[in-house]
């Protein structure tokens, strides 16, 4: 058993809840970084363990576009408070992983720099993928180079290259030497070379026992990332779509069908995969904005800590605060917070008080850690199901109807269940308990013993719209909100993987246009995330996306090989684009998808399987334009 076995997630993107300004004027350090210290309390109260943060190292704006591995983001302070960030967090029994821009870096990052000043003659000239000195680009820099998701201020670093792979190699185990952190994130790491992930991953093994390697992936076999010889874990974006969308659709059968499918991919393990569960990110709308009916806030994240993998919730969401994706800005997704604001917040505020329950229940139920899963009841509007682990077994129940529902289910061993949120207490007869699940709700039912008496903490679940508060809307975040993408590319409102290229700025603004990763839970296309999705150089998979949807009804891997006309950036035909994909027919997306990986690279079974079982429109739309 390792740590992250056990591990309750609390995510920050530190440029936008320290409200640091949004380009990087490279001045004196600001220490925004140590305004978190009093927060590393408020994570623990509400019953997390763990903390992802990042992006954090020096960069030209949202974080994505590193400049400097070895030197915290002078927007929030000097290396020293990041040292004593990490120290204080360990002082109270939180592990922090930190994010990894490993795909690319920015311009201004030296081994750039000396390729612009040398040249030919520069020794880092294969530092970087396809640097052609015939070429150039809207910089003028008198040669051209390959970019991530589009964008040159993000330039691709060539894995390949062994000086590449030394130096990244280098920057792992000087974090963990100068920071002692416990984990990485990879940043888009569904595009990052395999054989230089296992270099990654003999480092980890290398550094600190227990070290964790956790990588961005959105679509696709898990499996062909989390395995031994490569990452621990990978951000679950199925499960992350299917929360809100099978709420939203009152369609448990949705998530219990993902859920299933990702069990199964662990094989022999009995608590799965362990993959990174999350309901948003810095990438992707809040959840209590995405959901139709607020009160569904309190089922989703039962069902976030209970399904089999590690929860994870991003800052201000456990305030149940809003975040809507704008166009071409993550801006309001990474809102600067007070935490004065939020005073009491654990007992006044029933999301909050919902958070705080849940992460205790986590931390004291093992089963809900190491358990495996056994699907109890399901219905479009109810579901249940059990961990069982050394003999203990807990049942989840959850309902997203407006009524009160009764279940009969097959308990466990023990002679007397208590629900861990309600305080309800039910005597097993003949082997079954009935339980009844309020709605909107749910609950965590667990043997009654001495210890799991203690667990049990009863919590206030019936939340409602006027429960959730509107976050902050900065100077900066008016501003991004009006900019062009290319500015906020600059600047940088991304990051989600960075990446999420999407919309803001990380790799971010992966996708086009902040609606687009929204959905999916695809990256956009504005920072990087823009890398995000693109799991083929750009001109290929904008060739396969406009044959398909030339024809998304029937668009088949021939069709998607055709032509590339109409490969353009014009917005006349990015609409027109967009529209067929919105006018498409589940088969036709389906075909399409198939036809792109295809134009990628081989496509396995499973990721033809993955394909044919998602038959939900606006999740295939998604997908597809995740590739973009």
């Amino acid at each position: 058993m390792a740590w992250y076995d056990e591990a309750v997630f609390y995510h920050i993107y530190p440029l936008g809840l320290t409200g640091a300004p949004m380009e990087n004027p490279y001045g004196t350090p600001e220490h925004r970084l140590n305004t978190l210290i009093p927060w590393i309390s408020h994570i623990k109260e509400t019953g997390f363990n763990a903390i992802y943060i990042g992006p954090l190292f020096e960069s030209v704006g949202h974080g994505y576009e590193t400049t400097d591995y070895k030197k915290l983001d002078s927007r929030l302070g000097t290396n020293e408070d990041l040292t004593q960030f990490v120290a204080e967090c360990h002082s109270q029994g939180i592990r922090v992983i930190l994010d990894g821009v490993f795909n690319h870096t920015g311009r201004d990052f030296f081994a750039f720099q000396d390729i612009k000043k040398n040249r030919e003659s520069s020794p880092y000239r294969d530092w970087y993928c396809n640097v052609n000195f015939w070429g150039n680009n809207e910089y003028n820099d008198g040669f051209s180079y390959e970019n991530w998701g589009g964008y040159n201020l993000l330039v691709k670093l060539n894995q390949h290259n062994p000086a590449v792979r030394d130096y990244i190699c280098d920057v792992i185990r000087f974090w963990v030497s100068e920071f002692d952190i416990d984990g990485i994130r990879l940043d888009a790491a569904d595009v990052l070379d395999f054989e230089y992930m296992k270099a990654l991953r003999h480092v980890a093994n290398e550094v600190k026992p227990d070290f964790w390697l956790m990588g961005e992936v959105i679509h696709g076999d898990y499996t062909r990332w989390v395995n031994e010889g490569t990452l621990h874990s990978v951000t679950n974006y199925n499960l992350h779509k299917a929360l809100y969308s099978g709420h939203n659709d009152h369609n448990y059968f949705e998530i219990a069908h993902t859920v299933k499918r990702l069990y199964e991919m662990g094989g022999s393990r009995p608590d799965g995969l362990k993959l990174y569960n999350f309901t948003d990110n810095h990438d992707v709308e809040r959840i209590f904005t995405r959901l139709n009916n607020k009160a569904h806030f309190t089922p989703v994240h039962i069902l976030l800590y209970t399904l089999p993998g590690i929860p994870s919730v991003y800052y201000g969401s456990e305030f149940g605060i809003e975040g809507k994706k704008e166009r071409f800005s993550d801006a309001s997704l990474r809102p600067a917070l007070n935490l004065s604001d939020y005073a009491d917040a654990i007992n006044t505020n029933p999301c909050t008080k919902l958070i705080a329950a849940l992460g205790r229940i986590r931390q004291n139920t093992p089963a809900l850690s190491y358990g495996d899963y056994q699907e109890l009841l399901l219905t479009n509007r109810q579901y249940a199901f059990s961990r069982n682990c050394n003999g203990t077994s807990v049942a989840v129940t959850v309902n997203n109807d407006d009524s009160d529902y009764t279940m009969t289910l097959r308990a466990g061993n023990a002679a007397e269940y208590i629900g861990a949120l309600s305080g309800q207490k039910v005597s097993v007869s003949n082997g079954t308990i009935c339980v009844n699940v309020k709605a909107n709700s749910g609950d965590i039912w667990v043997p009654v013993t001495e210890d799991t008496l203690k667990a049990a903490v009863p919590a206030a679940t019936q939340i409602t719209e006027s429960d959730g508060v509107r976050a902050p809307q900065t100077a900066d975040s008016q501003t991004a909100a009006s900019e062009t993408k290319a500015d906020t590319n600059a600047a940088g409102t991304s990051a989600a993987g960075e990446s999420n290229a999407a919309s803001a700025g990380s790799t971010a603004d992966r996708a086009n246009a902040a609606a687009d990763s929204n959905a999916a839970g695809t990256r956009t296309a504005n920072e990087s995330d823009a890398a995000a999705g693109t799991h083929a150089p750009a001109d290929s998979n904008a060739a396969a996306i406009t044959d398909a949807a030339a024809d998304s009804d029937s668009a088949s891997a021939a069709a998607a090989q055709n032509s590339q006309a109409g490969n353009t950036d014009d917005d006349a035909s990015k609409a027109k684009i967009t529209q067929a994909f919105e006018d498409g027919k589940i088969a036709g997306l389906q075909e399409a998808i198939l036809a792109i990986m295809e134009k990628n690279g081989p496509v396995t079974d499973q990721m033809r399987r993955d394909v044919e079982v998602n038959v939900y429109h606006d999740s295939l739309i998604n997908w597809i334009k995740s590739f973009r």
